[in-house]
Order: structure tokens, then C-alpha cells, then sequence
């Protein structure tokens, strides 16, 4: 074999290499295009004379279509302008990750010297990661006991208990609370965080939230938990570890001192 043969095998096989690469960029940028956005479900938001200033409140529930990814790294980007058409509030909000087929609903507040007049919210495109389990394996953290009450100084009042139904322990769960009025429309809401949830404990959470001028409009509060964090690590390690047996305690009914032996046949069932 000659010094250019050599040569040319060698850029040969540098290109095929290269053209490997090539078509798995394309598979990825093919798999990329065909999942479908985040859809803005609902959004609200509101402006309230607080004893600070102004208390701008924002609400919402994004969605996600896609059955095998989550939704990462979304911000959504809340502009509040006064009623010249000057920007008082400006502010980017890093939102949790959305898991596949679900919701996720998100809150949001600031105070503002300057009275706004309008509030808007946009939303940056997610990054999308295939989740490591089905759908089924990452399930909701339950919600307990919620109790409601409206407070003297215009407050909504939502307390409750949260706990996880993994083995490994929640290091932080973000609560949050939509209310609703008798129709089911959106008015605000509000988000605290809960840390430590052990498996087969739960937490207290307390939310006082500021987010709609008359309280007696509130008809509802839609409570629920969620991992913390803007990527999908948190939810997948929950999932990976396992989740509680459903049944803990050991059956009391002694066992049947015979079998019956062959099955009863069904009803309408023909005989041979």
C-alpha cells in the first residue's frame, strides 16, 4: 500500500465516521421536532394594593402531550406595565420540570412600588428528556386533610398534609395552591415548600396567600405537590427507588381449613 493510498483510506474513514454522527444529530432533531409543546392550559393574574406596595399574583397550569418525556428548563417571563405602557415588573421565573403526560401548576408573586395595569406572561420552549420509567411509576404525592379560611386582613388561608409514596425520602417538595371560584375559573394562588418527606410520615404545610381582592369570591382550592427543581433528576430517583406496597398491614382472617377444590363455574357458562 503506497503513502497516498494510506492518505486516502484514512479521510475515507474520518468521513464515514462523520456521516455517522451526522445521522444520529438527524435522528435526534427528528425526534426533537415530532413531540409536541407545553400548551398553556390556564393563566391568571391579579393586582392588589398591599400595606408594601403592590402585590402582583400570577397563576397557571402548563400541560404536557408527550407520553415518554418530560418537560425541562421552562421559564416563563412576567412583564407587569403601568398604565403608560412602562415596564414596572420584569421577571424571569425558572419553572419546575413537567412530567410526561401531566399538568404542572405554578404560582407566582413580587411587589411593586409602581401601580401596573396589565400583566402578561410568555413562556421559554422546554428541553425535552426521555424518562427513564412509564408514566404509571411516577405518581402523585398525596394531599391530606386541606383546610380553608379567609383571614381578617384579606388573606386566603390554606393549610393541609402532604406525604410521598416512595420509599426514598422527598428532599424537597414545592405545594401549591390554585383557587378557583364557583365555576371553576382561575382567580390566583400560591406555592410553599416542604422538606424531609419521609415514606409513611407527613408534613404540615401553611399557605397564606394575597391573590384576589375579595376572598369571598374563593370558592375552591385545588392543593397538590410536586418534586422541586427544574429537571426531571428528583422525580426519576423517587421513581427508580420504588414506591410503598399499597397493603401494610398482614390480613386478620384466618385461612380456609379446606380448599373447595375445583372452581365454581361461571354463571351462563354451558356444561359439557
Amino acid at each position: 500500500m503506497t503513502h497516498s493510498t494510506r492518505i486516502v483510506g484514512a479521510l475515507a474513514l474520518l468521513l464515514l465516521v462523520g456521516c455517522a454522527g451526522c445521522t444520529d444529530d438527524d435522528e435526534e432533531t427528528k425526534q426533537a421536532a415530532a413531540l409536541q409543546p407545553l400548551a398553556v392550559r390556564e393563566q391568571a393574574s391579579s393586582i392588589i394594593k398591599g400595606d408594601d406596595g403592590y402585590v402582583v399574583n400570577w397563576a397557571g397550569v402548563l400541560a404536557n402531550p408527550n407520553p415518554w418525556h418530560f418537560g425541562e428548563h421552562v421559564v416563563a417571563t412576567v412583564v407587569a406595565k403601568n398604565s403608560e405602557g412602562r415596564e414596572v415588573v420584569r421577571l424571569e421565573q425558572p419553572l419546575d420540570a413537567v412530567p410526561p403526560a401531566g399538568a404542572l401548576p405554578f404560582t407566582g408573586q413580587v411587589v411593586t412600588q409602581d401601580k401596573p395595569a396589565t400583566v402578561s406572561i410568555a413562556y421559554r420552549p422546554a428541553r425535552w428528556h426521555q424518562a427513564g420509567r412509564i408514566v404509571s411509576a411516577f405518581q402523585p404525592f398525596p394531599v391530606r386533610e386541606v383546610l380553608t379560611d379567609r383571614t381578617a386582613d384579606g388573606d386566603y388561608l390554606v393549610t393541609g398534609y402532604v406525604g410521598t409514596p416512595y420509599v426514598i425520602p422527598a428532599r424537597s417538595l414545592a405545594v401549591t395552591a390554585l383557587l378557583r371560584d364557583k365555576r371553576g375559573k382561575l382567580l390566583g394562588g400560591g406555592s410553599t415548600f416542604v422538606d424531609n418527606v419521609q415514606a409513611g410520615q407527613k408534613r404540615r404545610f401553611i399557605l397564606q396567600i394575597k391573590s384576589v381582592e375579595d376572598t369571598r369570591d374563593i370558592a375552591s382550592a385545588e392543593v397538590t405537590a410536586r418534586t422541586w427543581g427544574s429537571s426531571s433528576r428528583p422525580f426519576e430517583q423517587l421513581a427508580l427507588g420504588g414506591s410503598l406496597p399499597l397493603n401494610t398491614t398482614k390480613p386478620k382472617m384466618p385461612p380456609f381449613a379446606k380448599d373447595r377444590g375445583r372452581q365454581a363455574p361461571l354463571a351462563g357458562a354451558v356444561r359439557p
